[in-house]
């Protein structure tokens, strides 16, 4: 039997009876729904829906859902994703020499509270290689300068597309990525940065809000696009700081907020609860 759910990410302008039509499809094929969320926009009135059914007793194999609910998304013009809950996505994670958020990821992993498959790392540095290799993955050294970049990315791209990855993290990799690797995987690549940023840019944010005597600090999960730091956030969090507090606290205080915020952005996309709006992002939290 069947123990899985599907997963329906839907988006398409409001109208009536949209909740109504899709629960009917559902309830039709003889399913279940264990999980049911929804939002309108106030502006531009366009409807989002997140919606779980069981697998177990439907009428439709997995294959037959997409075409059978084909001709419903057409009449309302809907954008659709078809997920099922016991597919474990292949990820990569890029590293520099920052490890904290690596190290969390493999930990979590080890633990059995990834949703996902840790296939490879990849660094232009080869700092990580021991810590990697000692939990049986693999690591990758692409060392990176002004000269071979291109050439470099293009290797990584061979060797994502030849191990099948679904999913690229960016853990601290401080390497910009071109135009041509982010249309490779669109909005399959997430990023981890402190919220310093615009306000604190450049090599030294520590120092720069140390200086400013900030009282909080934070870390922003987000998909990466070709606008630097600006892609669609999915998650982010605060902690406070005060004038007791030294850069060196602040950068652990900082890296200890980037590992729960990249943490909790990636769950959000594994169990498939987001949907994009723009610029911007519908989480079904």
């Amino acid at each position: 039997m069947d123990e899985a759910n599907a997963i329906l990410l839907l988006s398409c302008q409001d109208q009536r009876g949209l909740v109504a039509r899709l629960s009917n499809f559902i309830f039709q094929n003889n399913g279940n729904i264990v999980h049911a969320d929804q939002h309108t926009s106030k502006s531009g009135k366009y409807f989002f829906m997140r919606i779980e059914w069981e697998l177990k007793g439907f009428a439709l194999s997995r294959e037959e859902i997409p075409v059978v609910f084909a001709p419903l998304a057409r009449q309302y013009d809907m954008k659709w994703d078809l997920h099922f809950s016991d597919y474990v996505p292949r990820m990569a994670i890029f590293v520099s020499k920052h490890l904290h958020c690596l190290h969390d990821l493999i930990l979590r992993r080890h633990m059995g509270e990834l949703g996902a498959g840790i296939e490879v790392v990849i660094s232009n540095h080869p700092d990580a290689r021991e810590l990697v290799e000692q939990f049986g993955l693999k690591y990758y050294h692409f060392p990176i300068s002004e000269k071979n970049k291109d050439q470099q990315e293009v290797c990584e791209l061979e060797l994502l597309q030849e191990m099948k990855i679904d999913l690229v993290v960016l853990a601290r990799y401080m390497q910009v990525l071109s135009g041509k690797f982010l249309e490779n995987y669109g909005s399959r690549i997430i990023n981890i940065h402190h919220s310093f940023l615009p306000a604190f840019a450049g090599g030294n944010p520590y120092q720069q809000a140390y200086d400013r005597g900030v009282k909080i600090i934070g870390a922003t999960g987000h998909y990466v696009t070709q606008q630097l730091d600006e892609g669609p956030i999915i998650a982010q969090d605060v902690i406070k700081i005060s004038h007791r507090d030294t850069i060196a606290d602040i950068q652990t205080k900082s890296k200890d907020l980037e590992r729960v915020v990249l943490a909790r952005a990636l769950r959000l996309h594994l169990e498939n609860k987001i949907l994009f709006y723009g610029s911007k992002t519908i989480v079904f939290e």
